[in-house]
């Protein structure tokens, strides 16, 4: 799992209750997990971006940072390996990408930009990691 402190919201209008901070993490975890909610969230349940209900407060604003930073961050590291089992294709890949990005992408752009010497990370683990199946199935059942 991975798990990053996002942002701390603290604007003095977003709850009119009176004046609260939060301070937001976002994680990353396969939709297939069940979810384990507390005696506060026993109706939690996954949702996709796209259709998410009306939430409270600045909650939407919130998880549209969260999702922005996410954007972004696959453009300078190898976090999308996080939603990948050990083993996986390029066609994996690919999909993980774009559910996130929510657009196409090219696999030929998509293996240089992510297996790079730019990535020592991604690359040095490559040939343990990386399938050559050409069939593939989704990473996980969920839509970001």
């Amino acid at each position: 799992m991975y798990l990053e402190q996002l942002y701390s919201f603290g604007d003095v209008g977003r709850d009119p209750r009176g004046r609260v901070i939060t301070v937001a993490y976002f994680a990353l975890i396969s939709a297939d997990r069940p979810l384990r909610a507390g005696t506060d969230a026993a109706e939690a349940e996954w949702w996709a971006m796209d259709e998410l209900p009306t939430l409270a407060f600045d909650h939407a604003r919130i998880l549209n940072y969260a999702l922005e930073r996410l954007r972004n961050k696959l453009e300078y590291t190898t976090v999308g390996f996080q939603l990948l089992p050990e083993k996986f294709t390029l066609t994996e890949l690919q999909e993980v990408y774009e559910a996130i990005l929510r657009k196409k992408s090219r696999q030929a752009q998509l293996s240089a930009k992510t297996i790079s010497a730019e990535n020592p990370e991604a690359s040095a683990g490559v040939s343990k990691r990386w399938t050559t199946t050409s069939a593939a199935l989704p990473v996980c059942r969920c839509s970001i």
